[in-house]
């Protein structure tokens, strides 16, 4: 039942961008800005311009080096990667928590990978009967694909909200609010089908974003206001006819037992008359709201 949606091929996966542990580059760094410094100050004291010139270069040079390793530091919290781009163009993602080092000339978009959730508004549509209700649920979700979240859609987490909603708004046209056709689902009686298919609609809605659908529900399911007190007469109707079914069905079933109990231990002998009386009287008090008025007959069966 979910909707086929022809969606663009990926132009980019995620991948491993190549990185390090950022500690020992972390100490390398300093090392070299405290080298840098302590020729820096070393040149300035010497009398001959040559020496100068010499130590002053290497001091920029190592200041200069160890500045590019603190810059490519970068630190990664747990439930977080970055995304790393040179020159615009994707060169990997860094997954792995901690301090990390990469390329200090690459860009490096931080992207939550913790479980999230989104709710969406109340919506009011019309069910699969033309009925409007009110309609609301709740998406857990997880960016599984960096690389598509944030280069195949503008914003993927607007993009999840406004997945989910429209997924939400075609599950409730495609059922009755309340079905009394035992073969159709509705979306009162079968929640754990409906959820089900609702999680692999939107799934498949922001598949484009990287992003999988853990689970989803239903957290509002009612008619709209307008129409709320006539469904629920109806349903009550509709509750007293099948209860109303369930005895008429199982008196008849009680009928059938005496009237073979009878004949089997041969109590009385009734022909077809005074069974048909026997059988309305018992109908009367077994399918009858009151209780039923016992009447003692002193005369004979017949009279």
């Amino acid at each position: 039942m979910t909707n086929h949606l022809d969606l663009p091929a990926p132009q980019v996966r995620e991948h491993a961008a190549r990185d390090a542990s950022g500690w020992p580059v972390l100490g390398l760094a300093l090392l070299a800005l405290l080298a840098a410094f302590a020729a820096f100050v070393t040149g300035v004291q010497q009398e001959s311009d040559a020496m100068v010139g010499v130590l002053l270069g290497v001091a920029f040079l190592l200041g200069l080096a160890g500045l590019a390793a603190l810059v490519g530091l970068t630190p990664v919290a747990p439930g977080e990667a970055r995304v790393v781009q040179l020159l615009g163009r994707y060169t990997g993602t860094v997954r792995t928590d901690g301090l990390r080092w990469v390329n200090p000339l690459t860009a490096r978009r931080k992207i939550s990978t913790r479980i999230r959730n989104h709710e969406t508004d109340v919506l009011k549509v019309n069910d699969a009967d033309g009925n409007p209700i009110e309609i609301a649920a709740v998406v857990v979700w997880q960016v599984e694909d960096t690389a598509r979240a944030v280069f195949e859609v503008d914003d993927f987490i607007e993009f999840v909200a406004i997945q989910a909603e429209t997924a939400v708004r075609h599950i409730a046209n495609s059922y009755s609010y309340d079905s009394h056709d035992s073969t159709r689902m509705s979306l009162r009686d079968n929640a754990d089908e409906i959820t089900a298919r609702l999680s692999e609609e939107i799934g498949v809605r922001v598949a484009a974003a990287g992003v999988s659908i853990i689970e989803s529900r239903l957290t509002r399911l009612a008619y709209s206001p307008e129409i709320a007190h006539a469904m629920l007469r109806r349903q009550q109707a509709n509750a007293i006819v099948a209860a109303r079914a369930r005895i008429v069905e199982g008196a008849v079933g009680m009928v059938e037992m005496a009237l073979l109990r009878l004949a089997e231990n041969e109590v009385v002998d009734l022909d077809e008359e005074r069974k048909a009386a026997m059988v309305s009287n018992l109908l009367v008090v077994l399918c009858g709201d009151r209780d039923a008025q016992p009447v003692v007959n002193a005369g004979t069966l017949y009279s």
